[in-house]
C-alpha cells in the first residue's frame, strides 16, 4: 500500500499549508492554508484536486485561503465545532474523538487548546503524523491567546505522548529563532546544540530549506517546553525542583513572550 504523502507547502513569510494525499485513491487535503494562490498553483501544476482544507484553529493566517480554495475545486472547509463562528466557510465541525479520512487514511480529531480555545490536532497512526497548528512547533511553542498555562500544558503533554516517530507538522518556519532561545535556557543540552547546528545549515543556502516536519522524540529531547522539569531549565528559571510542570512552564513561556 503506497504511503500517505506529506507536503508543507510555503505561504506568507513563515507559514505552512500540509497538503496530504492518498496517492492511490487520489484523495488530496490541505492542512491550514494562510492563502489560496500557492496552493491552487501547486495543486494544477500536479493536476490534482482539493477534497477537503482542514483547520486547526480559526486564526486568519491558517484559514485565510479557505473561500479562494473552496471557489477554485469545490472542497469542503472541515475546522473545529467550537470555531464554527471563527472560521471562515466551515462546512463541517469536529469535536474531540472525531475521526477524519484521507482516502484510506484516518485521523483522530484531538482538543488541544491554549494557543486559542478551539484549536483541534489531526492525528494519524498509519503513518504517524500529528498536524498541531500553532500548539507546538518545533523547539517551541505557541503563544497563549486564549488560553490558561495549565490547558496548553495539557495539551503539550497530549501531543508528547505520541509515539515518539510521529512526525510533527506544525503551521510555521520558527526553528531557527526558537532554537536561538532554547539554548539560553538549556545551553549544556548536547542534543539542541546539534539540532540547532543542523537548523542553521538548513536555513542558511541561497533556498533556504523547511526545518520541518520534526518528531515528537526530537521534540522530546530538545524542546524546552515539552521539558520544563529539566534541571537546567529550572535553573535558569530559578525554580526550585519541586516545582510543578505547569508552574515551570507558565514561566518559561513569559520567558520567551519577552526574548
Amino acid at each position: 500500500m503506497t504511503a500517505l504523502e506529506i507536503t508543507p507547502i510555503p505561504l506568507l513569510s513563515d507559514n505552512y499549508a500540509w497538503l496530504i494525499r492518498d496517492v492511490d485513491q487520489d484523495v488530496t487535503v490541505v492542512v491550514d492554508p494562510s492563502e489560496a494562490a500557492p496552493v491552487v498553483a501547486y495543486l494544477r501544476q500536479r493536476h490534482l484536486r482539493l477534497d477537503a482544507v482542514l483547520n486547526t484553529h480559526h486564526h486568519p493566517d491558517h484559514t485565510g485561503g479557505n473561500l479562494g480554495l473552496k471557489e477554485a475545486f469545490g472542497c469542503h472547509i472541515i475546522g473545529a465545532e467550537a470555531d464554527r463562528h471563527r472560521i471562515v466557510g466551515l462546512d463541517r465541525g469536529l469535536v474531540e474523538g472525531d475521526t477524519y479520512r484521507v482516502g484510506r487514511f484516518t485521523a483522530k480529531v484531538i482538543a488541544i487548546p491554549g494557543h486559542t480555545l478551539g484549536h483541534i490536532a489531526f492525528v494519524f497512526t498509519e503513518p504517524a503524523a500529528v498536524f498541531c497548528g500553532d500548539t507546538l512547533f518545533s523547539l517551541g511553542c505557541g503563544r497563549l491567546f486564549e488560553g490558561s498555562p495549565e490547558q496548553m500544558w495539557t495539551s503539550l503533554s497530549r501531543l508528547a505522548a505520541l509515539p515518539p516517530a510521529t512526525l510533527v507538522c506544525c503551521g510555521h518556519e520558527y526553528t531557527a529563532a526558537n532554537a536561538a532561545f532554547a539554548l539560553t535556557v538549556d545551553p549544556d543540552n548536547q542534543a539542541l546544540q546539534q539540532r540547532a547546528k543542523a537548523v542553521a545549515e538548513l536555513r542558511a543556502g541561497p533556498v533556504p530549506q523547511p526545518t520541518v516536519p520534526s518528531s515528537v522524540g526530537l521534540e522530546l529531547a530538545t524542546n524546552p517546553f515539552l521539558r520544563p522539569l529539566a534541571g537546567e531549565v529550572l535553573r535558569h528559571l530559578k525554580l526550585p525542583s519541586s516545582s510543578s510542570a505547569t508552574v515551570a512552564f507558565a514561566a518559561l513561556r513569559q520567558l520567551k513572550d519577552r526574548f
